[in-house]
């Protein structure tokens, strides 16, 4: 019963949709006025259907105007206070008396009055949004790379790149209160590859694995890179290589939805390169 918003039934000449905050109250000259709008458990917040004489509120299901029980219900019920003290040892300012009337009919009682407590202020789903976004376990991206960078890379020879799949794809976390849930879901969308060597790469994808038997002279089709210097005179002798995954985040929940700013994940490794000897043989 009490999953019906609070409503009201006004009259006129168009028809209007009207929202109250919660805490506020409407009057319309109803003898059974008015109504607390914070007072209703599951749904704090007046929904206030103006409509004409004809069509009193609501509509049928082609009226976009506010039909359906989520604007004044097609049975036409609506919760209204009903002045009378508060139970025995109730806090008087913790709640009112509140009774469910249907049809056109305001003498027709619909059911008994029941004390109804006022609910706590209602949270907003973007403050949970942050909280389940904070609570997002992104993973760092596992570099992939061939030739293989445990052994000497060579310059001029293409190095295919990519992030290991388990690194790679949606990943949601879920913040809730009583009443309102909201998720946060981040997704990759981009890799910037540092190099080490002054230059970057920025590949939209996770990179394309290299597969056996592939030519080894070939580029990679989406991610890769060729050292045209060796790092010899690099620190350490070898290039620092960072990948940076970008994620973005967007979170849905309380009725509404929205974005959050992107994220990033982080990982490093160091590659030596080496410039290929040719040794030329002859005979003495």
């Amino acid at each position: 019963m009490l999953s019906r918003p609070i409503t009201r039934i006004l009259t006129s000449a168009a028809v209007v949709l009207i929202v109250l905050l919660p805490g506020t109250r409407a009057f319309a000259g109803d003898p059974l006025e008015p109504v607390d709008c914070s007072a209703h458990p599951q749904a704090p917040g007046c929904t206030v259907t103006v409509g004409t004489p004809e069509r009193p509120g609501g509509g049928d299901d082609s009226d976009n105007s506010g039909g359906g029980s989520g604007a004044g219900g097609d049975d036409g019920c609506r919760w209204v206070e009903v002045d009378r003290p508060p139970p025995a040892g109730a806090d008087p300012d913790s709640g009112g008396w509140y009774m469910e009337v249907c049809g056109t009919d305001t003498s027709a009682l619909g059911s008994p009055p029941q004390w109804i407590v006022n609910p706590p202020e209602p949270v907003d789903p973007a403050v949970l949004a942050r909280q389940a976004s904070a609570d997002l376990a992104l993973p760092s991206p596992e570099i992939r790379a061939n030739p293989d960078p445990e052994h000497d890379l060579l310059v001029q020879v293409p190095i295919w790149l990519w992030v290991d799949p388990s690194t790679w794809g949606a990943r949601s976390a879920t913040a809730s209160v009583p009443g309102v849930s909201v998720t946060a879901t981040a997704r990759p969308t981009q890799v910037r590859w540092d190099m080490g060597d002054g230059t970057t790469v920025t590949c939209t994808g996770p990179g394309t694995p290299w597969r056996a038997g592939t030519d080894p002279s070939a580029a990679s089709p989406d991610c890769g890179h060729v050292y045209r210097t060796s790092s010899a005179g690099a620190s350490g002798a070898a290039f620092a290589v960072r990948a940076t995954v970008t994620w973005t985040v967007s979170w849905v929940g309380g009725g509404t939805d929205g974005t959050l700013p992107a994220l990033t994940t982080t990982s490093t490794l160091t590659v030596r390169v080496a410039v290929s000897q040719a040794i030329n043989g002859g005979t003495a």
